[in-house]
């Protein structure tokens, strides 16, 4: 066997049972067909363990061998709902599959499995069930400790781990209930049922504590708090040794009137622009990028590190970085008045937002001065004055970002304006408001141009064959189209029913805009689509209405970014192969990134939602006003009109009829009277109850509550 390649092995043997009349085969007779000789069975026969293992084989009946597609297999990661069921997302693009409780075996959330189709109710996702745990997602959990009858256990925050996890030991002495803990799992199941047990190996406080419950956040999804020391020292050398060697080529353009517009509490800056025109209606935009690639070689302790966290992660009172702070925040940030290393893409662009040339550069820049985006905008306004060189570089760059963005719209780019909480925190780490973070035009005027320069780069990679890395954003499913559209035109938002464009969808949002029902039009819209993710394959990015697109813009605080520059800097920039070759690796590391973006998400998601749920609890009995933004057979989600706080009305609750489920309508209906509660309805609530450990509130319904 040592002569043979075994993925080519592999490919032969799912070769060989795809055979078109959908054969399965046992192990010899396979083995015959693929000439397999009597010593090298052995091993053949641990290669097929290991496919059945991986889910891209399975044993059928009189132990035959069969690939998926012969039984109806898929492999993928299933996704727990708070309720119990799950959906499988395939690895290969076929549609989710829907597994019941009863269906999951021992399977938890973020686990791949192998599902069994066992149904295609037509109009719904395949419905399935686990026949395999082919890869634990986790293998640590975090919850509250308690103690019942004299035995221990966890209740996980994860709501979506919807099992306690019984504790065979471990915490001390110290160990009591109420505390927040870190569990070890040991078992997953017994009996081939899912009874998950384990031991305590980190005991992080009282779940009082704000601090407590965010940490608590950061250990559930794997978020690494510090960096080893092998990474800290590399970094220092790196950062000494980087600043003081330039490298070959790199182009002085200290003497462009360049500056940075961030958050007012950034603590790094990636992106800079800078702006010359160049006759009466074209100028030259440099988006220059900090050069992170030209102080972290690719292998290098702290590659390997930035690989495994995959991006930086924003929690609600701490920023958890990829990189070491001394690259991040200090020798690659692009600050203000100091001369730093930036890999640059100068774009030529008419009035109308038209390109008409570009090209990489590996400068020096020297930032003239740093701007918020309140400062920037107040420029802007004409309330305020930086300086009239910057004053008119930033108006001229709002010009020219208007105009690229009215073309963006034209082609169906998707302008979702939702609203987003900005928490504020006491001294003591708790919530003393909340309230809607300002997106300003400034804001706008960056996005422009970072989506410009993703969009350009992608598209060299696409025109010289170069095999990339691209952030994706797949169209819709049909039915979650048709679904939109019914939905639309049932509520008024649009004059008939059909399969939605891209451009159509965006001229509902942009018909809606300032109106009372826009947070509801932009909430159904954001429902229907899917999730963004990187690839190998350029499929285009449906959101932005982009033929091709990447991630190009932001290294300091993503992987996938650094890697770009690799890319652009090897393959555009030196006419030289790309570092990255092997396009299996490549695609193995955009599975990855995609995986420790979700996290991330999900982590800085989580760590608001506790912060609200903080907030809730320190208003019980007080009144607010909402809107219905989810209705269910169990009761109807409003959302604060100011606060932006989600909260459960339970139906059970509503005590004055017996309320029916209408899925069609998005509503409950009462069967006595008749009474109806819709999506997008205006309702006075009550705060009523709140589990800040699951991040839940509930409310109840005030009498004459609809507004």
């Amino acid at each position: 066997m040592r002569s043979r390649n075994w993925s080519n092995l592999e490919i032969s043997v799912v070769s060989a049972l795809t055979d078109p009349s959908g054969r399965s085969l046992k192990a010899k007779d396979l083995a015959g067909v693929l000439e397999i000789s009597g010593k090298e069975y052995p091993a053949f026969k641990k290669v097929l363990t290991d496919m059945e293992k991986r889910g891209i084989v399975h044993k059928v009946r009189g132990h035959r061998y069969a690939v998926p597609k012969s039984i109806e297999l898929v492999r993928g990661v299933i996704e727990v709902a708070p309720k119990g069921h799950g959906f499988v997302r395939s690895n290969e693009g076929q549609a989710d599959v829907y597994v019941p409780r009863y269906r999951l075996g021992s399977a938890m959330n973020g686990d791949t499995v192998c599902v069994r189709i066992q149904g295609r109710p037509q109009g719904r996702n395949p419905e399935g069930a686990v026949v395999r745990v082919l890869k634990r997602g986790r293998n640590k959990i975090v919850g509250v400790y308690q103690t019942s009858r004299g035995a221990g256990s966890v209740t996980p925050l994860d709501n979506r781990l919807c099992l306690n996890v019984r504790i065979n030991g471990g915490g001390g002495p110290s160990l009591r209930e109420g505390q927040v803990v870190v569990v070890r799992i040991l078992s997953y199941e017994e009996g081939g049922r899912a009874k998950p047990s384990g031991v305590i190996e980190e005991i992080l406080g009282d779940s009082e504590d704000p601090a407590v419950q965010i940490l608590a956040v950061a250990h559930a999804h794997g978020l690494a708090q510090v960096f080893a020391d092998d990474v800290m020292e590399e970094a220092r050398v790196a950062a000494k040794e980087g600043t003081s060697n330039p490298g070959d080529a790199r182009v002085d353009r200290t003497s462009l009137l360049t500056f940075t517009i961030d958050p007012s509490d950034a603590k790094d800056h990636d992106d800079a622009l800078s702006i010359e025109r160049l006759d009466v209606d074209r100028v030259e935009v440099g988006i220059h990028i900090a050069d992170v690639s030209h102080f972290v070689d690719v292998g290098s302790a702290v590659d390997t590190e930035a690989y495994a966290r995959g991006t930086s992660v924003y929690l609600v009172d701490r920023t958890i970085p990829m990189l070491p702070t001394i690259l991040a925040n200090d020798v690659c940030s692009l600050k203000t008045g100091v001369p730093r290393f930036a890999l640059s893409v100068f774009v030529t662009l008419d009035a109308e937002g038209q390109v008409h040339g570009h090209r990489y550069e590996h400068t020096i820049i020297k930032c003239r001065v740093a701007l918020s985006y309140e400062e920037a905008q107040e420029v802007i306004d004409g309330q305020a004055s930086i300086d009239p060189e910057v004053d008119g570089a930033l108006n001229t760059l709002l010009e020219y970002a208007r105009a690229i963005r009215a073309l963006r719209l034209l082609r169906g780019s998707l302008d979702l304006d939702l609203p987003e909480a900005e928490v504020i925190i006491g001294p003591n780490g708790e919530p003393l408001d909340i309230r809607r973070r300002q997106r300003l035009e400034a804001h706008r005027v960056i996005e422009d141009f970072m989506i410009l320069a993703n969009e350009v780069v992608a598209e060299d990679f696409e025109r010289k064959g170069i095999v990339g890395l691209y952030r994706v954003h797949e169209p819709p499913a049909p039915e979650k189209m048709e679904k939109l559209s019914e939905t639309l035109t049932q509520f008024g938002f649009m004059k008939s029913r059909g399969r939605l464009s891209a451009l159509e969808m965006q001229e509902t949002v942009c018909a809606v805009a300032g109106k009372p029902e826009e947070a509801l039009v932009n909430i159904l819209v954001l429902r229907s689509l899917r999730r963004a993710s990187y690839s190998t394959q350029n499929v285009g990015h449906f959101g932005l209405g982009s033929v091709g697109y990447t991630h190009f813009t932001s290294p300091i605080r993503r992987y996938p970014d650094l890697v770009v520059h690799r890319m652009v800097s090897q393959c555009l920039i030196k006419g030289r192969e790309s570092p990255y070759q092997d396009s299996d690796s490549l695609r193995e590391l955009a599975g990855h990134c995609s995986v420790r973006e979700q996290a991330a998400v999900e982590a800085e998601r989580e760590s608001v939602a506790f912060m609200k749920t903080g907030f809730m609890g320190r208003h019980l009995g007080e009144k607010y006003s909402g809107q219905i933004t989810g209705v269910a057979p169990f009761g109807l989600f409003v959302t604060l009109d100011d606060l932006f706080i989600e909260g459960l009305i339970p139906v059970s609750t509503i005590m004055d009829d017996y309320y029916r489920f209408e899925e069609r309508e998005y509503s409950l209906v009462g069967e006595r009277g008749h009474r109806r509660f819709r999506l997008g309805d205006k309702l006075s609530v009550q705060v009523a109850r709140v589990d800040i450990d699951r991040r839940q509130t509930e409310f109840v319904l005030l009498e004459d509550a609809l507004l």
